[in-house]
């Protein structure tokens, strides 16, 4: 928690302590919103003390809150048949069900959530051979099994706290309850993972494509089409796939360099 926001948590606790019996006070000609006040101390504490059950629970509804604001291809569309007939023998990780959707959108992406949801954009899928596909899916499911998706749901929440509490203050008090959620969503799809989760995510793609019977290629390929499509004209569509999954050639590298000795030693 940086300098600024400790001061504003010092500033409203002192607020909440000594006015909390009145919902609206007047500092500096600004309206504060005391019971909104009260809640973002509370939800900044929580964030620092979740559990796993509470993030799961967070991830529920962050994916619930996606799916209803995205138009899904189900399995009575090509999209959706696609990907049940790739994902058909692949129901849980670390004992947590996985459960999988396509978004019928125009951005070339791909996500998972703690709670086990992974989500395929369709336009990745236009541009991605089975091989291919399945390593991503790999990839994604890598980082449910690597926690990397439950850490960043938290820090998620700790931003979305952040917002409510900033937001606490203001000229006209806003209903923060109602965009919370659309908050949270945003700042969790707009996490970055390190270049160590990125590569064991990597790995577990690879073996997910062995394991199921597809190329030990596919991760490599996937990535270097990736690298291609973002110095051309679709640069635009995957520039959100890469604010997650950075260094990109590097990795294809190392994964063709993991296939080929797979290869050799499979003779």
């Amino acid at each position: 928690m940086g300098k600024k926001m400790k001061k504003l948590v010092v500033f409203l606790a002192f607020a909440v302590c000594f006015l909390g019996v009145q919902a609206q006070i007047k500092i500096g000609g600004k309206r504060i919103d005391v019971n909104k006040a009260e809640k973002a101390l509370t939800d900044v504490a929580t964030a620092i003390t979740l559990s796993d059950a509470d993030i799961v629970a967070i991830c529920k509804e962050s994916v619930k809150w996606m799916d209803a604001n995205n138009p899904i291809a189900d399995e009575t569309t090509e999209y959706g048949q696609r990907l049940a007939r790739l994902t058909k023998d692949i129901k849980s990780v670390n004992g947590l069900p996985l459960n999988f959707k396509v978004y019928h959108v125009i951005d070339i992406n791909a996500f998972a959530c703690g709670d086990g949801s992974i989500r395929v954009f369709s336009s990745l899928m236009d541009i991605m051979d089975d091989d291919e596909l399945m390593a991503i899916i790999g990839h994604e499911i890598g980082h449910i099994a690597g926690t990397d998706v439950k850490d960043a749901m938290k820090n998620a929440y700790l931003t979305s706290a952040a917002i409510n509490a900033a937001g606490a203050v203001s000229s006209t008090v806003s209903s923060l309850s109602q965009t919370e959620l659309k908050g949270l969503t945003e700042a969790f799809l707009g996490a970055q993972f390190s270049q160590k989760q990125e590569y064991a995510a990597d790995e577990y793609g690879f073996k997910t494509c062995i394991e199921n019977g597809f190329s030990p290629y596919g991760m490599a390929n996937s990535l270097n089409k990736l690298v291609e499509l973002s110095q051309g004209a679709k640069s635009s569509a995957v520039q959100q796939m890469f604010s997650s999954h950075p260094d990109s050639a590097n990795r294809s590298k190392k994964m063709k360099e993991k296939a080929d000795k797979y290869v050799e030693q499979n003779k």
